[in-house]
């Protein structure tokens, strides 16, 4: 299930299309970084603005106390400290104090700033504290001066704060206008770079969804190098085989759909034509006789070949009805097979111990065991044994609570290029004619009982290893 956006950013951008999100991300973040350089830029200020005013001061201070007396008018030591923008200003250096003050005079201050040793944290908290909550009555500023010991003025705030507003509101306007260029230039980029790319990503996917066995509607990769670029390839591969598997599919589906409904009337003709050959061994004829077994080994093979096509065409296999049985009497009967290929002469060998029990549905293990080496059977009936006659050995031993049967031939082995499918329907067959349903059957059946069953590399020789695990239950009585 999806999750609604908790927070009301995630609620905002989940109205937008991926373009508008970044491009309010962009304003965001440019907006937050503007942030985080005024907060030192504000207070910066506030120290210069208040320095320019300490320069100012003492520059007067010093040009009154250079002046004779009698030239000095109270207007003009008005006029100077207007111009500072101060009520009274102190300088102390050479072991006197000189004082320059307007006739009103406050009775007291609100705070006093000492420039002379001051800090960042303390400057932030005092330029924020001017604008947010400035004082009523004049503050007294300290500073360091030249040549002196120290400078000191009274003054009213309402100044310094109306020029820290006026910065901060340029610093505002700047920041938007910023933040503006840069977000339309991000949006441009990411536009350009991303988004288009991943919109005809998207856009791809819609239309191959569409018709996915339609070739046509694979995406063409670009020859970008980047993450769009392997996101574009790895796409286009996964689309080529998507649409070669479900082109098999449907032709897999077709083909059963065919076999169901030619099943009734194949078997008929097949089941009439056995009956037809069996009245052959009454007719005395030596071509006739000499005929006939081959007539019922091809009629066999075709009844089994639409067995088979038809069993692997159920839905699903039915769960084994394991028990305890003897596996030397299934192994013996599988000598019978090679009978299908009567004229190649192959020899049959079992190894397997007449006390060895296996924990198994008994005809479901016949199957694996028919399919496997019916395999080995056709096998070496078209390719022969490159070294000595034809054989198949059975061997079958107890190994860690399983029972392990081994199925050899001496055959020339299975190509590489079919290796990868043995267990595949319809593509794992090896020899002329085959259907590729032998193996994937026995494969469905070994898992049913928790075995497995693989191509055993290990011996040289073209060899299967089926393992069938005993129930925890009936593992102790073996």
């Amino acid at each position: 299930m999806s999750r609604e956006p908790t927070t009301l950013t995630g609620r905002i951008l989940s109205q937008f299309g991926l373009s508008a999100r970044l491009l309010l991300l962009t304003v965001l973040f440019v907006m937050i970084a503007e942030v985080l350089i005024y907060v030192p830029s504000v207070a910066n200020f506030r120290l210069t603005w208040l320095n320019d005013r300490l320069a100012a001061a003492q520059i007067a201070a010093m040009v009154l106390d250079a002046a004779p007396e009698e030239s000095l008018t109270e207007e003009l030591e008005l006029r100077l400290l207007h111009g500072v923008g101060a009520k009274a200003i102190a300088l102390k250096g050479g072991g006197r104090r000189s004082l320059l003050a307007s006739g009103e005079m406050p009775n007291e201050v609100s705070k006093t700033v000492d420039l002379r040793d001051a800090h960042w944290p303390t400057l932030v908290q005092d330029a924020f504290s001017v604008l947010f909550n400035p004082a009523d009555k004049p503050i007294r500023v300290i500073g360091a001066g030249m040549g002196v010991e120290f400078v000191e003025m009274i003054l009213d705030q309402a100044p310094l704060r109306q020029a820290m507003i006026k910065f901060s509101r340029n610093i505002l306007f700047l920041s938007l206008f910023i933040s503006g260029i840069t977000a339309i230039l991000v949006y441009l980029t990411l536009q350009w770079v991303i988004v288009r790319p991943v919109r005809r990503l998207t856009g791809n996917i819609a239309e191959f969804s569409s018709n996915p066995e339609d070739a046509s509607r694979v995406i063409q990769p670009t020859d970008r190098v980047d993450e769009i670029g392997l996101a574009e390839q790895a796409l286009a591969r996964m689309e080529t085989t998507l649409a070669d598997e479900l082109r098999q599919k449907r032709r897999l589906a077709q083909l059963g759909l065919a076999v169901s409904k030619i099943n009734h009337e194949l078997r008929n003709m097949l089941t009439t034509a056995q009956l037809l050959t069996d009245r052959l061994d009454n007719v005395s004829d030596e071509s006739v006789q000499r005929i006939a077994p081959r007539l019922v080994n091809t009629l066999d093979r075709a009844i089994a070949f639409c067995e088979t096509t038809l069993a692997y065409g159920r839905a699903t296999e039915p769960l084994p009805q394991r028990r305890l049985i003897a596996l030397a009497p299934l192994i013996a009967e599988l000598s019978n097979l090679t009978d299908l290929a009567p004229e190649v002469g192959i020899t049959f060998e079992a190894q397997v111990p007449e006390d060895l029990m296996v924990d198994a549905d008994p005809d479901q293990l016949s199957r694996v065991l028919v399919n496997v080496v019916r395999n080995a059977v056709q096998a070496l009936s078209q390719t022969g044994a490159p070294e000595g006659r034809p054989r198949i050995d059975v061997s079958a031993s107890r190994e860690d609570g399983s029972v392990c049967i081994l199925i050899k031939d001496n055959g020339p082995g299975i190509p590489e290029r079919a290796k990868a499918t043995l267990f595949t329907p319809f593509q794992g067959s090896a020899q002329k004619g085959g259907t590729g349903l032998g193996l994937p059957i026995a494969a469905e059946l070994v898992q049913l009982h928790g075995g497995t069953i693989a191509l055993d590399e290990s011996h040289g020789t073209t060899c299967f290893k089926i393992s069938i695990p005993d129930r925890p239950s009936v593992s102790g009585s073996n």
